[in-house]
């Protein structure tokens, strides 16, 4: 049995005790993981591109969330709403991913072999910036024109602003209902489209190229394709696609906590797509269905779960997070000894090669 599917058994299996013990029915179960499904389906695809150009998990996709609460509070500030507003959320929201994932992608260049822990620096240094903008600098270097989200001392963005205009602008179009169960099929349908669209995008000669360079970049290299170039592109692909996967779950959410609604949103995403038995070399769309579906679902029953249990529903709180950080620990786990057992197969070949045809050959592997 794959390491990646030990996770994916032990997600099952704590779900299902946890449904079991939460006594949640399976009509609530199921609204709401298809909500959850539809909110954050495009964040965890857009940690796919990173992991096959082999640079890990980007835990820099907080930067495409920004992206995305930028797109939001401007439209806001400019007293847009409706569909008009969620265009020039768009707009300002791409404009912005495009402009910091490049930048993120050159940093990534020049710290080969460790982009996971600089994803992670580069998250907590774009929130700093962010909170500095939208706490000091509205009503200061930047014009107050709309007073309702201004803070009563004079300056910085309310902590919550309502989106009241933009909620369910898309939930409702072909909204089905079976007995008591809600399906938002349009809804569903666009974030299959983005399933497809990532999923043709690493079909293409991009995504071999990508590929080649995540399994090797010495050989890709030397096969003429342009490494860093290559690096740069799938880093602003993927901030493009959290910032818009980020759009779709504030719209559906109704509101933005200012300060800390993209807090999180790498790590329950990356925990999500190694519970669906990705790995931080491997991962497909499947993946991120999968492990949407098992981790969401042990996030919804586990408060119950732990109340039933143990009395105290703040227990079941306390276990999500553990299991959020638990599953991105197992899988570092997984893949360094995954890594080594490689690299000492890899020596007994070579020490089997040398004895049997003398020093000074080295087999092609």
């Amino acid at each position: 049995m794959k390491r990646s599917s030990v996770v994916t058994l032990v997600f099952l299996l704590l779900s299902a005790l946890g449904w079991y013990y939460s006594g949640i029915g399976p009509v609530f179960l199921c609204n709401e993981v298809l909500t959850r499904f539809i909110r954050d389906a495009v964040l965890v695809l857009a940690l796919l591109i990173p992991i096959a150009a082999g640079m890990g998990i980007n835990f820099a996709i907080t930067v495409g969330a920004m992206s995305a609460q930028v797109g939001f509070l401007t439209a806001i500030i400019m007293n847009i709403w409706g569909l008009a507003g969620l265009s020039v959320t768009l707009l300002v929201t791409l404009v912005a991913a495009i402009v910091t994932g490049w930048l993120v992608g050159l940093i990534l260049n020049r710290v080969k072999g460790k982009e996971m822990i600089t994803t992670i620096i580069i998250g907590f240094l774009a929130n700093g910036l962010y909170q500095f903008v939208y706490l000091v600098g509205y009503g200061t270097f930047i014009p107050a024109f709309n007073q309702e989200i201004l803070l009563s001392r004079g300056i910085g963005v309310r902590n919550m602003v309502d989106l009241a205009g933009y909620r369910n602008l898309m939930e409702n179009i072909w909204m089905i209902e079976v007995g008591d169960i809600h399906i938002p099929l349009f809804m569903i349908m666009v974030v299959l489209l983005f399933c497809v669209v990532v999923a043709y995008i690493m079909n293409t000669r991009f995504g071999q190229r990508v590929r080649a360079v995540g399994q090797d970049m010495e050989k890709a290299a030397a096969l003429g394709i342009d490494v860093n170039k290559t690096r740069l592109q799938a880093i602003i692909l993927s901030t493009v696609l959290a910032g818009l996967g980020q759009i779709l779950y504030l719209q559906n959410i109704g509101m933005i906590n200012v300060y800390t609604a993209h807090m999180n949103s790498d790590i329950f995403s990356a925990a999500a797509l190694l519970a669906g038995g990705a790995t931080l070399k491997e991962a497909r769309v499947r993946n991120v269905i999968l492990g949407i579906f098992l981790f969401h679902t042990l996030f919804i029953v586990s408060p119950q779960a732990g109340q039933n249990l143990l009395g105290n529903a703040a227990l079941g709180e306390y276990f999500r997070s553990f299991v959020a950080y638990g599953t991105i620990a197992l899988a570092l786990v997984f893949n360094e000894t995954s890594q080594n057992i490689r690299g000492n197969k890899l020596c007994r070949i070579r020490n089997l090669f040398r004895k049997n045809k003398g020093p000074g050959v080295e087999p092609s592997i």
